[in-house]
């Protein structure tokens, strides 16, 4: 089956996606990671990348974003072709990125860490919303931002891209080594999200959590979608998972 099939399934093929990546190659310098990587995404969705480590999920995000600039085929973003413009002018047009390395500040507070992006549109949320989502931030304001634990770090590192306005969320990996109770407490706030009409891929190891909060997986290998997997056609699909994921 082609990837451009793959791409297109029922769910998104009615109105015209939010996000849709057609052919996409990209390149760490000679290094050859995305091979034809073909997806669509439409708004208030929840999807998923599943697949094994090196298999080019995370080089998905990065040039979505915009932070691989070697990178051919074509990306479109509410109709809008983003393949040559900068990761500034791409998060202006509301795309948030939250790496799997969460990029908190170690010489900042909790507060300057939060406040530290400006606002790319209107609509974000407020610091009491955030607030609310996260109580555990208002506790630690005054803490460095390296104290915090690996599930308040993740938090943060979510919260900061809400305040910026961003309705396209691309999250990498944000239940990495995280306890079971802080996986529970973003699995929540992912499906607050969604009510709330944001939009949101999310790159996963763990697929059973990928379960609890998505519509659709993307299975990716070798740097290309090999096949797209209904939320609910998931537990059918568990041996053709375990041979992908390698689990």
């Amino acid at each position: 089956m082609a990837d451009a099939a793959l791409a297109t399934p029922a769910a998104t093929t009615a109105a015209r996606p939010m996000l849709s990546v057609r052919d996409l190659n990209a390149w760490y310098g000679e290094s050859h990671v995305l091979h034809g990587m073909s997806l669509d995404v439409a708004e208030g969705e929840v999807v998923t990348l599943l697949g094994r480590n090196g298999a080019g999920k995370t080089t998905t995000l990065k040039s979505i974003i915009g932070i691989i600039s070697k990178r051919t085929g074509s990306i479109t973003f509410e109709g809008g072709e983003t393949i040559g413009m900068s990761s500034r002018a791409i998060a202006k047009l509301g795309i948030g990125y939250v790496p799997e390395e969460r990029g908190i500040f170690a010489s900042l507070s909790v507060e300057e860490n939060l406040m530290l992006p400006p606002q790319v549109r209107p609509g974000g949320m407020s610091v009491d919303q955030i607030f609310e989502l996260f109580p555990n931030i208002k506790e630690r304001l005054n803490s460095q931002g390296t104290k915090l634990s690996g599930g308040e770090q993740q938090m943060l590192s979510i919260a900061r891209i809400l305040r910026t306005g961003a309705k396209f969320l691309l999250l990498d990996e944000p239940t990495e080594g995280l306890a079971p109770v802080i996986i529970e407490q973003i699995g929540r706030t992912i499906a607050r999200l969604k009510r709330e009409g944001y939009t949101i891929i999310l790159v996963e190891q763990n697929f059973r959590f990928a379960q609890t909060v998505a519509d659709r997986h993307y299975l990716v290998e070798q740097g290309r979608v090999v096949d797209m997997i209904p939320n609910d056609a998931l537990d059918q699909n568990i041996d053709k998972l375990h041979a992908h994921l390698g689990v």
